[in-house]
């Protein structure tokens, strides 16, 4: 299948490099419902392949997940979804095709015939089995961050682009109509030069710091539990025994007892991004997108607790200086240099008033009572500020200069007279929240049928992308790029300066954490 695939692109007169610069060509149209594998089954795996399956766009051809338990999870949470109205059909699990390897399952192309997949495991895994997927021809959805590391993001964009598939970063905020009319907001230049950019978060609500590395190397060594396949869910990582859980009713067990599976993974260098990783896609995703950010110049951790060689900290604040560049959206219009601050840890839990004085307007409103919210982001330009204090971006408050008062984008003057230049998802709901669903699963599932339509050529191209996903590699990896630059800021100490054309830092250190470890049998 692969070199079929690679054989057939590279004699269509550059069907791949059209995918990828702008033909936003299709392989899939006309070819009936599209054949899903989802790797990952419960969590955001669930909230991933659920929607596809419900948008009557694709047939479901395999499950994979390291652990077999979560099948039965599964149907059980569909079940009980069904029971209560919210699933208006059958589906048994069970009579999928179940692997607990996605080299297994990839081994079997030739049966399964896969032409897409959603890719929702830990984040160590997700270019491993993303990359091999795509160089099979098979389009993939893949939960955010995206990928691990730095290399990992450049080999990620280059095999997209090589082999002309569709791929679509799991941010779904981005399907929002509040989110896309954000967006054409900040692109309109209505605050001005814009310097200065903050985002925070309330993560990590997993185990970090110095006792997730106490856990990760000094807890008791105990069986691996029935249904796992510990080797699988290592896949790329470095070999490791499996040591005995948190215990039940303690603060670290909060969401998981595992000490890595099936939750508190994101704590850890080896398997996680981290808070960085894991809410940047989305709270960063306003701002890069309104202020077309691109390249990043540098990096420094500024303030950090409980730092140490195992897992993320805490706490800390990472700045983050992105180039100067020309404007894709107004032609001739020159954008400066931009400083990001990002905070993790749940820094406004308290009040911290550095950024309640940088937005007096926000505060002002009576929701926030003089109050930051707990998560958000804040963009200030030389003709007011624009805040975000919801993850995903949908809603937003403006203040231009002289305004005591924020208001919500949707009622200011000055913003209704904006065009409407993006391209909404399809669907009549796809702005709203399905709450029933988790709070990141969009009703009507827009930013999920988006991959589909794109797969199947049915929706509108975007000229940002020059792909039929707003989320496509042509977004997803300056974006990432950004944050994982970020993630080696939090390791290495000092300012760290950073190449995107050589892809190196200034710093050894540094560059050592650039590419991630391989395992052997699970090298793509």
């Amino acid at each position: 299948m692969q070199l079929n695939r690679r054989s057939f692109l590279k004699s269509t007169a550059g069907v791949s490099a059209l995918g990828a610069f702008g033909g936003c060509t299709c392989l899939c149209k006309g070819c009936g419902k599209i054949r899903l594998a989802a790797v990952g089954v419960m969590g955001k795996g669930y909230s991933d392949w659920l929607p596809m399956l419900k948008s009557g766009l694709v047939e479901i051809v395999a499950f994979c997940d390291a652990d077999a338990n979560q099948l039965k999870r599964a149907q059980e949470t569909f079940n009980n979804q069904r029971a209560k109205g919210k699933i208006a059909f059958d589906f048994d699990l069970s009579k999928i095709p179940f692997y607990t390897d996605y080299r297994k399952m990839l081994d079997d192309q030739s049966k399964l015939h896969i032409q897409a997949m959603t890719v929702s495991t830990p984040d160590h895994m997700h270019a491993a089995i993303a990359i091999r997927a795509m160089k099979m021809g098979i389009h993939v959805y893949v939960q955010k961050p995206l990928v691990r590391t730095l290399w990992e993001s450049k080999y990620f964009g280059d095999t997209a682009k090589e082999y002309g598939v569709i791929t679509q970063l799991g941010n779904q905020g981005s399907g929002g109509d509040g989110f896309r009319r954000n967006v054409e907001i900040l692109q309109s230049g209505i605050l001005g030069d814009v310097k200065e950019v903050h985002v925070w978060t309330n993560r990590p609500i997993w185990p970090q710091g110095l006792k997730a590395m106490r856990a990760a190397t000094t807890r008791d060594i105990v069986p691996v539990p029935a249904g796992l396949d510990w080797n699988a869910w290592l896949g790329v990582a470095a070999g490791r025994p499996y040591r005995k859980p948190y215990d039940k009713g303690t603060p670290e067990a909060k969401f998981n007892t595992g000490i890595f599976h099936a939750f508190n993974w994101r704590g850890y260098f080896d398997f996680g991004a981290g808070a960085f990783g894991d809410m940047a896609c989305h709270t960063m995703n306003l701002p890069f997108r309104g202020l077309e950010l691109g390249v990043v110049k540098d990096a420094e951790c500024t303030q950090i607790e409980e730092a140490n060689a195992v897992a993320f900290p805490t706490k800390s604040t990472v700045k983050l200086t992105y180039a100067a560049r020309e404007s894709k959206v107004r032609p001739g219009v020159k954008l400066p240099e931009v400083t990001l601050y990002w905070y993790d840890g749940d820094q406004q839990k308290d009040g911290d008033k550095k950024l309640a004085d940088l937005m007096p307007a926000v505060v002002a409103m009576d929701q926030y009572k003089g109050k930051v919210p707990r998560t958000g982001c804040l963009v200030v330009g030389s003709k007011g500020i624009l805040c975000s204090c919801a993850d995903y971006g949908q809603d937003a408050f403006i203040a231009l200069n002289g305004e005591k008062v924020a208001k919500n984008t949707k009622e200011h003057e000055a913003c209704k007279v904006i065009p409407v230049t993006l391209p909404r998802c399809q669907g009549a709901a796809a702005g709203g929240m399905d709450k029933s669903a988790g709070a990141a699963s969009l009703s009507a599932d827009g930013h999920y049928i988006e991959f589909l339509t794109a797969i199947n050529g049915t929706s509108p191209c975007f000229a940002e992308t020059h792909s039929r996903c707003y989320a496509d590699v042509e977004y997803s990896i300056p974006l990432m790029e950004g944050i994982l630059v970020g993630t080696v800021a939090q390791q290495v100490p000092g300012k760290l300066k950073w190449c995107s054309k050589r892809q190196k830092f200034d710093s050894d250190a540094a560059n050592a954490l650039i590419q991630p470890v391989i395992r052997h049998g699970f090298e793509f």
